[in-house]
């Protein structure tokens, strides 16, 4: 008996509430005779809706619409660009020694508009460039290859405007995502 209540329940919404005549789809001018109060009510929440005390008339809540945005910024870092040669002949007479560099004082957090560039290093390690011609090693987590972020990486900026240790992941174009474990400064070493 109660699966038979449960058939005919939505039947029953369909059907208009008296036969007075007030709610008649079949008249003569082709349009609904309507109340006005039901007129208001079917055309959704308004606010011209009277509030009323009566216990005839049941009026549903304001309904009020709100609209979240959220602001997400991702920056990408490029590996470092090779400065073209003027000519081909520009590399031959440079018979220099190659500069070496060794790692100097700890550095927390770098500007991420400070880096021009970045290039992998070996094992776990990526050389950042920064436009004042300086030079950061980023350490990588062990579980992190540098070579992975080849092609330069994403990171999400926050509201500081910083890379930071321990607490930015760095994003390679791979999918690997690494946290930064420990930067230090590039300096040319002393013979």
């Amino acid at each position: 008996m109660q699966s038979m209540l449960a058939y005919l329940a939505p039947l029953a919404l369909l059907v208009p509430f008296g036969t007075s005549g007030d709610f008649a789809f079949g008249s003569d001018s082709g349009e609904a005779n309507l109340d006005p109060r039901q007129v208001e009510l079917m055309s959704g929440p308004s606010s011209k809706i009277p509030r009323t005390s009566s216990s005839d008339t049941v009026l549903p809540p304001d309904v009020s619409y709100q609209v979240r945005i959220e602001g997400r910024v991702t920056v990408r870092i490029v590996p470092r660009s090779r400065a073209p040669r003027q000519n081909l002949m520009a590399g031959i007479d440079e018979s220099r020694d190659p500069v070496r560099y060794e790692e100097g004082n700890n550095a927390e957090c770098v500007s991420i508009n400070d880096i021009a560039g970045v290039q992998t290093g070996s094992g776990n390690r990526l050389v950042l460039y920064l436009r004042d011609q300086s030079m950061i090693s980023a350490r990588l987590e062990k579980s992190c290859r540098a070579r992975d972020f080849y092609s330069g990486f994403y990171v999400e900026r926050q509201e500081d405007g910083n890379i930071c240790i321990n607490r930015d992941k760095l994003l390679s174009r791979a999918g690997a995502k690494c946290e930064v474990s420990r930067m230090r400064e590039l300096i040319p070493a002393t013979s």
